[in-house]
Parts: C-alpha cells; structure tokens; sequence
C-alpha cells in the first residue's frame, strides 16, 4: 500500500502521517458502530500540523459519537483550540479512552459517558453531568449514527427501521431537548446530515432518510432558535474513512470506498473536522440553517 498514500497536494505538508489512501484493503467488522482501532489503514483524525488560536478558549462542547471517526477529530481540534468536552459514545470503550487522552494531551478536560442514546433519559444524564463538572454548555455537536444497507426496500425490516431512526435522528431531538435549557446567546448545535441527504443513495434508503430529516431538522431548529442568538447548522460529509464503514459494507466496497467522488478517495476525518470548528466559533456569528458541504467535490 506504500504507493497508494500521496501527499495531500493543497495542504503542501511533508509529514508522513498526512498521507491520504486513494484506495483500501478488503475488511468488515461485525457490529456498528464499529472499531476505529481494528482498522487498517487508521483514519487519519489529526493534522500535527495545525496551529491553535483559541477559537473556543474556555469553551464546553458535548459530542455524541465523539469516540472516533468525524467525532474524534472534532473533539481533539475542538480542545487544541481550548474547549473542554463531553463525549457521548455506545460501548467503543478503547477508542473513547484514547480519545479522552489525545484531549488531556491539550490540557483539557474530557468526560465520559457510555449508553444507548435511543433512550432518552441517557441524554438528561449527560447533561446533568456537563453542568456539574463543567459549570455549562456551549456547544452541542450531534454526531451519532448507524447505516444497514439493503439492496431494496423489501430488505429493510420494521426493526432495522426503527433503530436506524432511533438512532439518527430521535436521538438528535433528545439530547438537543436536554441541552437547550442550558445554552445561552451565541452557543451553537452542530448536527452531522449527509450527502445521501441531498442526492440519496439506493441501498441506503432508510438511512438517507434520516439525513433528509436531519437536514430539515437543523433548518427549521435554526429558526426556531433565532431569537434566542441560538445557531443551528450541519455539515454534510461525503465518504469519510471511519469505523461505520467498515463496518456496514461489505469488503468490495470497502476496497474501492470513496473513489467515485471528483477527487478520487474518501476523505479523512481530519480534513471535515475544521468545518465544524467554523461553525462552533465567532466566525460564524451570521451562519445559521446552513449546510457545509465536504464531500471530495461531488455537486449536491
């Protein structure tokens, strides 16, 4: 595989850790949401390379799914830039510590906290446990998600399709719903949708759905929370390396993963994870009910 990791070009980095696979090796994991540690190559959440500004000095983020994948390098950029975080996660309990420790790396705090979002009082908890050791909230980034793809819709079973709801979407409403009565003029919720949001994906219709709804989700919470000084946004990710990939595909398409896009190769979670930091700082103060696209190229 050595030949198959260029330099990212536009970043014009040397370093051997910024390397992006254009391809890679057939593998699947067995449940979701998956493993970021049992992959091969490892996602790339982190650029070395990155200079802090304080963009979020002091600043308290909860990340659901903040584990690994698109969530692990929102919670570490988030915390190089000075936020203290709260992570949400089922049961990937090695991936979870290590992030925690990239985060303490920073200087600062990370929490903790396992379970099932699906159920809602899981969501009271997390926020309970935020303002008692963390004094506040400001931001919220909703981040969880599970994907099962079916070739048709006669495959998708009443219980695949309510745990894929339950998961991507009612999940979003409930921690939302918990946090809210907490943040304050100019904090910001983050919700991640998708690109199958804005032009589907046929063996994943159930889970384009939910992004369809999370994509109207944020517009319509936007509005509602405007006069609160509140913002609300999403990014739309396209292919992205992370355990839910592995995990959810078959080794066929795991091989050739991302390679559609005009750019040629799934993205890394390191490259989404500065869109999220646009949208949970003063810079973008006048954004709300919007959708950043990062997704190799592909027209939406």
């Amino acid at each position: 595989m050595k030949d198959n990791y260029p330099i990212i070009p536009y970043l014009g980095f040397k370093d051997e850790n910024l390397k992006t696979p254009i391809t890679f090796p057939a593998q699947q994991q067995k449940y979701q949401p998956g493993m970021e540690y049992e992959m091969n190559p490892k996602p790339i959440f982190d650029n070395p390379n990155y200079v802090p500004s304080k963009k979020l000095e002091n600043k308290v983020a909860i990340i659901s799914g903040g584990d690994s994948g698109i969530g692990r390098a929102v919670s570490l950029l988030f915390a190089k830039e000075g936020a203290d975080i709260v992570i949400s996660y089922l049961n990937e309990t090695e991936d979870a510590n290590y992030t925690k420790k990239l985060i303490e790396n920073c200087g600062r705090k990370c929490i903790l906290v396992p379970g099932d979002l699906r159920d809602e009082k899981l969501s009271t908890y997390i926020t309970d446990t935020t303002i008692k050791n963390l004094g506040k909230i400001d931001i919220l980034v909703n981040n969880c998600g599970v994907q099962f793809p079916q070739n048709s819709i006669l495959d998708i079973t009443s219980a695949q399709l309510r745990a894929t709801f339950e998961t991507n979407i009612f999940t979003f409403f409930y921690l939302t719903k918990a946090v809210l009565p907490h943040l304050e003029a100019n904090s910001s919720i983050i919700n991640t949708t998708s690109i199958t949001a804005f032009g589907g994906k046929k063996n994943l219709i159930d889970y384009s759905s939910t992004k369809g709804a999370i994509t109207v989700f944020t517009k319509s919470l936007a509005l509602s929370l405007a006069d609160q000084k509140i913002r609300v946004n999403a990014v739309a990710p396209g292919p992205i390396w992370t355990p839910l990939i592995p995990s959810s595909f078959n080794e066929q398409e795991v091989e050739i993963f991302g390679t559609e896009t005009p750019l040629k190769r799934a993205g890394q979670p390191f490259e989404l994870a500065p869109a999220y930091l646009y949208l949970a700082s003063d810079d973008s103060r006048y954004v709300t009910g919007q959708v950043i696209h990062v997704n190799g190229g592909t027209i939406v």
